[in-house]
């Protein structure tokens, strides 16, 4: 009898630990298929089931979600297989929209975003980068995409090498672009037309630097106004469904006599 409910108790035991074991399996497995964000200022936020919340530093990204940031927004984000990549402004960006290969990291469709592809162990480490109108790949490098609101597609590689191909117009052959390179690809155009261009990837390198020292501007100038400590403190984006962080906005001014 005793070592019938001692088997009873175990067999009890075994399904109330099932799913906490079932879930720490899920947490592992998924875990490195995330995106850590590693620093957000401004206005940043993920499109997470349907709805808009707010990142902040030690958030995490999951696969398939949008990535926007606002007219002061950026954001630096790493993943675990050595690949980081930080977005700019006025940007709109899906992390590994396809789930089935997770080479895929990331599909650019709109503003700028600097990509940082770390060789594992001297070895080469191959990932995709998407856009409207090319496909990027690289085995580590660094190097920025930048996409307007037309499509039109700028790839300019700071270090390192990456192959490009038109992604609209059908063609198995890559273009390399090697550092202080700048590829166009627009919609209509076949790589063999667009040509490289060394100024303009010195300028978008020029622009990128730009706009870092007016995020940092602007942000210095909210934080400085809020008698923050220290380096500041993280300025606070729109109040968006997940933002608890962010204070209630200022009520509207009274109307003028």
């Amino acid at each position: 009898m005793i070592a019938r409910l001692q088997s009873c108790s175990l067999a009890a035991l075994a399904l109330l630990l099932a799913p906490m074991y079932l879930h720490a399996q899920i947490a592992a497995t998924e875990a490195p298929t995330a995106a850590e964000v590693v620093e957000a200022q401004g206005d940043v936020s993920v499109i997470r089931h349907e709805q808009e919340w707010a990142l902040f530093t030690g958030d995490r990204v999951a696969v398939g979600e949008m990535i926007l940031t606002g007219d002061d927004g950026f954001a630096h984000l790493a993943v675990e297989d050595g690949a980081d990549f930080l977005v700019y402004p006025n940007s709109r960006v899906i992390f590994r929209k396809n789930p089935g290969n997770l080479r895929d990291l990331i599909d650019v469709f709109l503003g700028r975003v600097r990509i940082y592809i770390e060789k594992l162990g001297g070895q080469p480490n191959p990932h995709r980068i998407f856009t409207p109108t090319a496909v990027i790949s690289v085995r580590g490098t660094t190097f920025d995409v930048e996409v307007n609101e037309y499509e039109t597609t700028v790839v300019s590689v700071t270090e390192g090498l990456v192959g490009v191909r038109h992604r609209i117009l059908p063609s198995n052959k890559e273009t390399p672009v090697g550092a202080g390179q700048s590829l166009t690809i627009d919609a209509n155009t076949p790589l063999a037309k667009a040509g490289m261009d060394g100024v303009k990837a010195a300028n978008i390198a020029e622009d990128v630097a730009r706009i870092a020292a007016s995020i940092w501007q602007q942000i210095g100038n909210r934080t400085g106004s809020g008698g923050g400590t220290g380096g500041g403190t993280t300025p606070t984006p729109r109040p968006v469904p997940g933002d608890e962080q962010a204070p209630d906005p200022p009520p509207a001014a009274p109307p003028p006599p």
